[in-house]
């Protein structure tokens, strides 16, 4: 036994730190390795987006695919309207060219959507 600087008597262990389990090692190894890829995920991961941005992006793209069709059957029912007066052939070309501009304006929706590609994009 030997004897500490107050003159006390120890034994070999007694500053010693108890051997860890090897099983506690082993879940503190990977805790430690969990933390590290939850840390680099998380890095990685998007910034989020405030609510009010999420709602005035969907408010925007509401006014874009409405803009849209709108925007058809209006040119639609201006050349309709003016072919009309033009030939003499009222009310034909008001109805043909308002079902044309409306097709018109559901084909450009549907673009902006996505599900019909954009013209010169041979599926890209």
């Amino acid at each position: 036994m030997a004897k500490s600087s107050r003159g006390e008597t120890t034994s070999g262990n007694a500053g010693r730190r108890p051997e860890p389990d090897p099983e506690e090692a082993r879940l503190a190894e990977r805790l430690s390795k969990l933390s590290a890829r939850l840390a680099a995920e998380e890095a990685k991961a998007e910034p989020t987006v405030s609510r009010a941005e999420t709602e005035a992006t969907a408010v925007a793209k509401g006014f874009r695919y409405a803009g849209d069709i709108l925007g058809g059957v209006i040119v639609g029912v201006g050349i309709g309207w003016l072919l009309d007066r033009w030939l003499g052939i009222s009310p034909w070309g008001l109805i043909v060219f308002t079902l044309l501009g409306f097709s018109a304006g559901v084909l450009n929706l549907m673009r902006s959507i996505g599900l019909v590609p954009k013209p010169g994009s041979r599926g890209r």
